[in-house]
């Protein structure tokens, strides 16, 4: 039997690939490994087709629609979801999620995940992205409920906070 190790959220997740019961089927995505066997639900399923970016999770520094991604293909890979953004020391939001919070940049919610996963990777990547770096990176989030103005004013209340944080040196 094969086996994948994968590192979610900084710990090491190991699953035997294979067809038998209790085992991840060859065919199936990330998205639902990390929902139904690490009850790791706050990435959602949309679409189910990688296109809204709901199940987006952050996969070796890059933002991926975890719904096109098999589980079996990520051995050795470093995965991050929403979930893992917060201190897990004590549960506080990280800067990029309260600045969601605090800037009303959600409505339902069942967005949102995505939306700032794909956010998280751009500024892991760029601390100081311009508004059109911004709408690119968000290009591949569909939300129903909310404008992305709001998303914007968040994520640049976000890069506002880091750079405070910076010239502390706490950064």
């Amino acid at each position: 039997m094969d086996k994948v190790s994968i590192r979610v959220n900084g710990v090491v997740r190991t699953f035997i690939i294979d067809e038998a019961e209790g085992c991840v089927k060859p065919s199936e995505t990330l998205v639902h490994t990390l929902r139904d066997r690490l009850n790791l639900t706050g990435t959602k399923i949309g679409c189910d087709h990688g296109a809204c970016g709901n199940c987006t999770v952050i996969l070796n520094g890059n933002p991926v629609a975890s719904c096109m991604i098999l589980t079996a293909d990520c051995d050795g890979a470093e995965v991050t979801t929403i979930e893992g953004l917060e201190n897990q020391d004590t549960g506080e939001l990280s800067i990029l999620q309260q600045a969601f919070v605090d800037n009303s940049a959600f409505q339902c919610g069942f967005c949102t995940p995505g939306i700032i996963m794909s956010a998280k990777a751009l500024l892991d990547k760029n601390p100081n992205p311009t508004k059109d770096d911004i709408r690119e990176a968000l290009s591949g989030n569909y939300c129903r409920c909310i404008s992305h103005y709001q998303v914007e004013i968040a994520i640049g209340d976000a890069i506002g906070r880091m750079k405070d944080l910076r010239a502390k040196g706490e950064a």
